[in-house]
């Protein structure tokens, strides 16, 4: 199984959440989003312990493979933003994104966020 991570995925693994860490030892690959990496750097900002997480955050980015997000991508954008409008059913714009992402490459989110549920052809995997 491979898996993008969200954001608040992305922030328990860094912070080193112990359940979210057994379940990245069953996946086979762990795949980062541009738009959670601005997110998380947008989140970081203005902690008192920004050069900390930009230091971990720089070494995750060496291990993981970053999606690219393309003219692929924006296609299943509008597609899946269309869906959610037509079903009366909204996500935030970013995680609609990470979405698009997800049916892209045919792969599971790794996140808390249940309202990707509501997203077809998008698997959510949580933890704790």
């Amino acid at each position: 199984m491979e898996v993008i991570l969200d954001t608040n995925a992305l922030s328990a693994l860094l912070d080193g959440d112990e359940d979210l860490r057994a379940i990245l030892g069953k996946v086979s690959q762990v795949l980062l989003s541009p738009i959670v990496l601005g997110e998380y750097r947008f989140g970081i900002h203005a902690s008192r312990h920004r050069q900390e997480y930009e230091k971990e955050l720089r070494l995750l980015e060496k291990c993981l493979h970053v999606l690219i997000s393309d003219a692929r991508t924006a296609v299943e954008y509008a597609a899946v933003r269309n869906e959610l409008k037509s079903a009366g059913t909204p996500i935030p714009w970013h995680d609609i994104w990470i979405a698009a992402q997800a049916r892209q490459y045919d792969v599971r989110i790794l996140s808390k966020d249940s309202h990707f549920d509501v997203v077809d052809g998008v698997k959510r995997v949580s933890w704790g």
